[in-house]
């Protein structure tokens, strides 16, 4: 078979950083073992795209106020179009319904090829939050699932948001699972340990928790700083730290929130880390990663903890804790900052089951992006032979 060209189309990439543009950047790297690979994303600043090993094309974008990403403009930009025209793509691959998805859409069914989409989002609570209507989320879902109806397959995590999009958003067909995974490597415990107690003056037997992640009330991390402050009222002989690692639009409220709880001294807000190899070291030196969200899907976070056996505590019925086991390879609270307290001290108590649960989450949780980008690109083959086939009996 022929080296396949394949082109994936995002609506938001670097310099922004987000769980999306991490895997379309774990996706493009490895692909390129297998396949040419271009990714077809908006124009932004600070950011050198020399410096990827597969080709960006960009497009223009304009700043919205209030919102972390930018509005890409491809129909716009006709040097754009132009340029994603002179590429004869195999096979299209999109990773958000928006303005440059629907380029890549439009580009497959002209060409007549294999057009897949990830669904990588819970897209009616993004549509809430922007507009504060059920009417208007409703009415704005329905526009992008006619996007994901229009492609041959759609992918996404695993089975808990599979249901959220057939039964909730109408999806018509079933949705392939495909799992998230991490290009992280289990760091030294020792070097970890001393790099951020070094770092930010905590000493060797205090506790830590880690949050990693765009900075944002969608990611309820206000929970996460009521959660600790009644912690800090049940226990204050507890010695513990929270880090929180990353940036967004609520970053300066969480910092003024945190404030006025009187949590300075147990909160750190680290900002951005985007070494990887100094990522790593934060997961590892945690104890617990604190994920309460339930906007996320399968975020890449709780996997990157689980690849340095940092065990994660869930909220109940969270879809990104889809697979996961209370007690066996991670940990689960109910809705409440009485409950989610309480679960941390009951985990911290337990070294046994803390222990288990640590390594269980590094056995069943941590998948590779080598293993999960060879699975892709073995569909992507059979796909386009598929469609050949298919075409040459039309």
């Amino acid at each position: 078979m022929k080296k396949l060209t394949i082109g994936l189309f995002i609506d938001t990439y670097f310099p922004m950083i987000d769980g999306v543009v991490m895997v379309v950047d774990n996706y493009a790297k490895r692909l390129t073992k297998h396949a040419d690979v271009i990714v077809f994303a908006p124009g932004l600043k600070g950011f050198n795209d020399k410096e990827l090993p597969y080709k960006v094309v960009r497009c223009k974008s304009i700043k919205i106020p209030f919102l972390d990403y930018n509005l890409p403009t491809p129909k716009l930009d006709k040097h754009f179009l132009k340029e994603v025209e002179s590429y004869n793509l195999d096979l299209v691959h999109i990773h958000s319904p928006f303005t440059i998805g629907k380029i890549g859409i439009n580009y497959a069914k002209k060409h007549n090829i294999p057009l897949i989409a990830t669904m990588h989002s819970q897209f009616k609570q993004d549509f809430y939050r922007a507009t504060n209507s059920k009417i208007l989320s409703k009415k704005m879902t329905d526009i992008i699932m006619k996007s994901f109806e229009a492609c041959d397959e759609c992918w996404t995590m695993n089975e808990a948001i599979s249901k959220v999009y057939t039964d909730d958003y109408g999806y018509t067909k079933t949705p392939r699972i495909i799992s998230n995974a991490t290009d992280m490597i289990k760091t030294d415990k020792k070097e970890a340990f001393n790099y951020i107690n070094k770092k930010y003056n905590i000493a060797e037997d205090t506790k830590v928790f880690l949050f990693v992640g765009r900075i944002n009330k969608l990611k309820n991390v206000f929970f996460i700083v009521d959660s600790l402050k009644l912690l800090k009222e049940l226990k204050p002989n507890f010695n513990f730290k929270m880090i929180f690692v990353g940036s967004g639009q609520d970053e300066e409220a969480l910092k003024k929130y945190i404030n006025e709880q009187n949590m300075n001294d147990e909160i750190i807000m680290a900002g951005r880390v985007e070494n990887r190899d100094e990522l790593a070291k934060y997961y590892r030196r945690s104890d617990l990663f604190l994920f309460p969200s339930l906007y996320d899907v399968n975020s890449l976070v709780q996997i990157e903890a689980a690849s340095q056996e940092t065990p994660t505590l869930f909220l109940k019925d969270a879809v990104t804790a889809s697979g996961i086991a209370d007690n066996v390879n991670g940990f689960f609270s109910d809705y409440s900052k009485e409950s989610y307290a309480a679960r941390i001290l009951e985990i911290m108590n337990d070294e046994k089951l803390y222990n288990k649960v640590s390594k269980n989450a590094y056995k069943d949780v941590y998948v590779s992006w080598d293993d999960a980008v060879l699975n892709a690109f073995k569909i992507y083959e059979k796909m386009v032979k598929e469609k050949e086939e298919l075409n040459r009996h039309d």
